[in-house]
């Protein structure tokens, strides 16, 4: 069954789509006051796209940024400010020749390491 993209999910849909238990996410919505999913007769849950957007961020927060869930609570409400990303990492400035400082340890780190394995296999 296909959805449109703004369409609201059940939490199996959500569930799937995030490769998270459902009872994970029902434990997030006590953890985190501001994920609301709408609620309708017998307790059935249908998230809307910005619930989802919300659980993607707490599950980056929690599973791959390895942030507890006091800490993703703080990142969230903007009381802490989140570690930047490995893709925010800033690149080294480079020397005039193009190669950074630490790629020119690492090159004579590498070549150190690559005379020692000659010696010893000589």
């Amino acid at each position: 069954m296909n959805k449109a993209a703004d369409a609201v999910r059940t939490i199996g849909e959500v569930s799937l789509e995030l490769d998270l238990k459902p009872h994970i996410l029902r434990y997030w919505e006590e953890q985190f006051p501001s994920l609301k999913p709408m609620k309708r007769s017998g307790g059935r849950r249908y998230y809307r796209m910005d619930d989802i957007a919300l659980l993607r961020r707490i599950d980056t927060l929690l599973n791959k940024e390895g942030y507890t869930i006091k800490g993703a609570k703080k990142i969230l409400s903007g009381k802490a400010k989140a570690a930047p990303s490995k893709s925010d990492a800033r690149i080294p400035a480079k020397a005039a020749d193009g190669q950074s400082e630490l790629t020119k340890d690492m090159i004579a780190e590498l070549l150190s390491i690559r005379k020692m394995l000659e010696e010893a296999l000589a």
